[in-house]
């Protein structure tokens, strides 16, 4: 049932310092499952000016391949009154969330205010669309193991946010009157409360880091992707190692270190039900704004170095480097391809390609593609039509995620995936889960890879996956 009452998003200034940091107020819903914060991290790049974070949804979705369960918090058939209803559904993962999300919040006002269309969320869905949900629209082999509790997309629907703008330092209060939400005056009284125990716990490796491939076995993994490229089955191939450790401790305190060292200006913290993502991704797959639709593709790496003259001449290497400007180009005109199927006819760009934009422990390639939706398509479309993001498959996509599988011993899960929000208006902004780690039952797990072309060296590409956790995993080595 579809809500035909049409009502505003109200927004709200909260009297906070623009100095407070968001973390100062989301650590307070940390714990709490399905909490969720979207966070720019302190970054200066172009993409940080707004962190998002949202808490007790009105409902969540999870689905394991095409087996969904949708869990009711509040009864959106009867003025949105406190209950605890499963529901399980066979069908599209995305199709489901597509229903779940028109039937729990009332329909957008179509006068919004100008201010309200400078914020980038009010209220919809959030959450993450793991990689392996591409099973659900593609036929794969089943051959990498699957070890992991977390689903392969989870996302829930909320009433309410709480939004910081970097450029005034104002933070704001959204939500939709009547429904369930938290008042200026809770949100703004966080400051003053002390953080609980468990927030605040050690966090500590149990283990050293462990990859689930030695050095010879990734190296000879390349070579037969190398023996593919020369077939003719791709032009690019993307291929990860998974590090694993055992730990203990607050995977809260472990995120606020990484966010501190890497600056990635879309980071994310997700809190499910029986583990944790932890992700510092500098990727965007795809945004919608009013129906425009953008997409920035990264393919190509090099470290970053203390001493300047290393690190610039690292940029010049990477900036006229052929075979990283082929790698990022291959992507490029896969992402056209996919923009196509939702976006109207002619409207695909390429307005800028092979710009340089380097973080904190790497300089990355980066292209924007963009286009406009078409009338008849979504942003939950475009995600479908799209998914997984080109620039962690290669392309052909689907004959690269077949030979993913066959080389790659274990399935991806949140790694590869995408992390963003749907907004009740349909706007859209999604990441790349690269940088992505994921926490449950005591393992943490973090990945690293790289796309493979057929003038790779195999050596190259391996060091090129571990100077990507290099502020990674020796970080999270030491006690917090």
């Amino acid at each position: 049932m579809q809500h035909s009452a049409c009502k505003s998003s109200r927004i709200q200034t909260l009297a906070i310092p623009p100095s407070t940091d968001i973390t100062e107020l989301f650590a307070h819903y940390c714990q709490s499952k399905w909490s969720i914060l979207l966070d720019s991290a302190n970054s200066t790049h172009k993409n940080a000016r707004f962190d998002i974070f949202v808490a007790k949804p009105i409902a969540a979705i999870t689905a394991y391949q095409n087996s969904c369960e949708i869990e009711y918090f509040y009864d959106h058939l009867n003025d949105y009154s406190p209950i605890e209803k499963v529901e399980k559904i066979t069908g599209q993962p995305i199709a489901i969330l597509r229903t779940l999300l028109q039937s729990s919040l009332p329909k957008e006002q179509p006068t919004a205010k100008d201010r309200d269309r400078l914020l980038p969320f009010t209220c919809g869905a959030m959450g993450y669309f793991g990689y392996d949900l591409g099973r659900c629209y593609e036929t794969l082999p089943n051959v990498a193991k699957s070890v992991y509790q977390s689903p392969d997309m989870a996302v829930g629907i909320y009433s309410w946010s709480v939004i910081k703008d970097n450029h005034t330092g104002l933070f704001y209060l959204t939500d939709i009157p009547s429904l369930p939400a938290p008042t200026t005056a809770e949100i703004e009284s966080l400051l003053n409360r002390p953080l609980c125990e468990k927030t605040q716990g050690k966090w500590q490796l149990k283990t050293p880091w462990q990859s689930n491939m030695l050095k010879n076995e990734y190296v000879a993994k390349l070579q037969n992707i190398l023996d593919y490229l020369r077939a003719g089955d791709c032009y690019q191939v993307n291929l990860a190692q998974r590090f694993h450790a055992q730990f203990s401790g607050s995977t809260w305190q472990a995120y606020l270190t990484l966010r501190k060292s890497n600056q990635a200006p879309f980071s994310a913290y997700i809190q499910l039900v029986n583990s944790t993502v932890l992700s510092i991704s500098p990727e965007r797959f795809l945004k919608v704004k009013d129906s425009q639709v953008e997409s920035q593709p990264i393919k190509g790496t090099r470290p970053r170095s203390t001493n300047p003259n290393t690190d610039l001449s690292n940029i010049e290497a990477l900036k006229n480097s052929t075979k990283d400007r082929a790698e990022n180009l291959m992507i490029v005109d896969l992402l056209r391809n996919d923009l196509s199927k939702a976006c109207e006819d002619h409207s695909i760009q390429v307005p800028e390609l092979f710009a340089i934009e380097s973080f904190e422990a790497v300089h990355h390639l980066v292209s924007t593609v963009t286009g406009r939706l078409n009338s008849s398509d979504d942003s939950l479309s475009l995600l479908q039509g799209a998914f997984p993001g080109g620039s962690i498959t290669g392309a052909p996509k689907i004959r690269a995620m077949q030979i993913i599988d066959e080389l790659e011993p274990h399935r991806r899960n949140i790694y590869c995936g995408s992390i963003g929000y749907i907004n009740r208006n349909g706007d859209m902004d999604t990441s790349i889960c690269i940088r992505t780690l994921l926490c449950e039952d005591s393992q943490i797990y973090c990945w690293a890879g790289g796309g493979i072309v057929l003038d790779s060296a195999p050596e190259d590409e391996y060091q090129e996956s571990l100077d990507k956790v290099s502020k990674i995993l020796p970080i999270l080595e030491n006690d917090l």
